[in-house]
Formats: structure tokens, C-alpha cells, sequence
């Protein structure tokens, strides 16, 4: 079965960028299946890529490479780095967006890509890390290279972390941590954290410009046009409106404070 290379960048599709990324690695391994999981995060938004990736990761078969490229740091003393966690493979830059990806667990290996000879050439662009190091790095773990040769091992991540929620009897405190293109406004907070407190107890959430009671078990459960909440596919709350954006509708924007109160 070929390699699969997944791509999660900010570049957008109006530009040559990500069709350099698909050149270099078709160039280096042919055989290789690449999947696009998204080229519309957020320019240098490092949390909103690995939010994204994180959540299509898993779904991926084993040996699957995930090729993230959103570096606001390029060109300056931040790594370039490949590790490898249970059976999959993560290569970009050492900016945060793996410790977040991989819940702050440690990698099972991990390298600085310090190996020229894997290199696309020996002097890489210094805004293009992504089609000099990373593809290139990408194109030979899917051809067979271990990950040991592309470069140095090191032990440490430059690290990040999200948020967490704040608990108690009462409630919940969490914060809104994507927005999807539909307008939901997706929250850390998880259905276990909900349910294992609430005790029966009927759930109000505060978010944006609304108060909002009970979680429904579907979009259409509201009138459309009113604004609802809902366990997402990754059994994260959300706040949504049915047939329309939670984001527009009840002004809220990535970061603001959702809370929720058992009364």
C-alpha cells in the first residue's frame, strides 16, 4: 500500500504554495497518496492547526505521515522536527503545534531534521521551510527512510498548552477554541466534564450575547434560526444555531468564555 501525507497549512489554495508542497513530494516519492486535511487555518494561527489536525489525525491509517506547516517562526532558531508517536508520523516546525497534537505526551522518537542529504537542496529558502525541509522530510518517511537518519535526536518539544476548563459543583468555565465554517463555536469543554457533574441537573449556558438552556441531540432540535447547544462529533460542546452561525448571530469569537451552570 503507498504512504499516506496529509497536508494542514495556512497557504490557502490562490497560491503556488501548496502545489510546491504536492511537486516536492511527488518528486521524491511517487507512490506516495497525499491527503489534504486543510489549507484555510488561520495565518500563523499554531493552535487552530493543531486543533484541526488533532482532529482528523486519528482517523488516518497506521504509518499515515501528518505534514504540518504553519510557521510563523521560519527563518529564525526555531527546529525543524520529525517524531513518530505510536504508529503515526509528524513532521513541521518545533513551534508548539505537536505537544498540542499529541495531547502533551511525549513522541516515541524524535529528530531536529539536521541531515542536508535530505534536504530538497543545501541552502533552503528562509521563508519556505515547508517545500525545503518538511515535504522533503515528509516524501522519505513515506519512502522508507527511518526517521533516525533524518536527523539528531532530541528528547524535548518546544512546548504549548491549551487552556483548560475550570470545574466545580456548580459548573463549568471553558473557552471557545475553533469556529468551524459553518459559524459553530466549538468549546474545550468535554461532554464528560458536563455529565459526570450535572447529576440530573438542568444545564444553562452563557455564551456570547445568550443564555441558552439544555443540550439538544440535534441541529433541528431548535427553531431555525435560534441558537442551541450540542456535543460535536468529538463529543466537545458547542454552540451552534440551527440553520444559521453562532459566531454572527451571538457575536462570539475564538477565545470568549462559554459558561455553563447546573441549576
Amino acid at each position: 500500500m503507498s504512504a499516506i501525507i496529509t497536508l494542514t497549512t495556512d497557504f490557502g489554495t490562490q497560491d503556488a504554495y501548496v502545489g510546491a508542497l504536492k511537486g516536492v513530494l511527488l518528486g521524491l516519492c511517487p507512490s506516495a497518496r497525499i491527503v489534504d486535511i486543510s489549507h484555510e487555518i488561520a495565518p500563523q494561527d499554531i493552535m487552530e492547526c493543531a486543533f484541526v489536525l488533532r482532529e482528523a489525525a486519528g482517523y488516518f491509517p497506521p504509518g499515515a505521515i501528518h505534514l504540518a506547516v504553519v510557521d510563523p517562526g521560519v527563518g529564525t532558531d526555531r527546529k525543524p522536527v520529525a517524531l513518530r508517536a505510536g504508529e503515526r508520523f509528524f513532521t513541521g516546525p518545533d513551534n508548539g503545534i505537536f505537544p498540542l497534537v499529541l495531547d502533551g505526551a511525549a513522541p516515541d522518537a524524535c529528530v531536529q531534521l539536521d541531515q542536508r542529504a535530505y534536504w530538497r537542496n543545501d541552502t533552503p529558502s528562509q521563508t519556505f521551510h515547508g517545500r525545503d525541509i518538511f515535504a522533503p522530510a515528509a516524501a522519505h518517511l513515506a519512502s522508507g527512510v527511518p526517521i533516525e537518519r533524518l536527523g539528531s535526536a532530541i528528547d524535548q518539544l518546544a512546548p504549548m498548552k491549551w487552556a483548560l476548563p475550570i470545574m466545580d459543583d456548580e459548573g463549568v468555565q471553558g473557552w471557545v477554541v475553533h469556529i468551524d465554517r459553518f459559524g459553530n463555536c466549538i468549546t474545550n469543554i468535554a461532554r464528560e466534564m458536563i455529565e459526570e457533574r450535572r447529576a440530573g441537573r438542568p444545564v444553562k449556558c452563557f455564551a456570547g450575547n445568550a443564555i441558552i438552556e439544555g443540550v439538544q441531540p440535534a441541529y433541528a432540535a431548535a427553531e431555525t434560526g435560534e441558537p442551541l447547544l450540542q456535543y460535536n462529533s468529538s463529543c466537545l460542546l458547542e454552540v451552534a444555531v440551527n440553520a444559521g452561525s453562532a459566531a454572527e448571530l451571538l457575536g462570539i469569537r475564538k477565545g470568549n468564555p462559554v459558561n455553563i451552570l447546573f441549576s
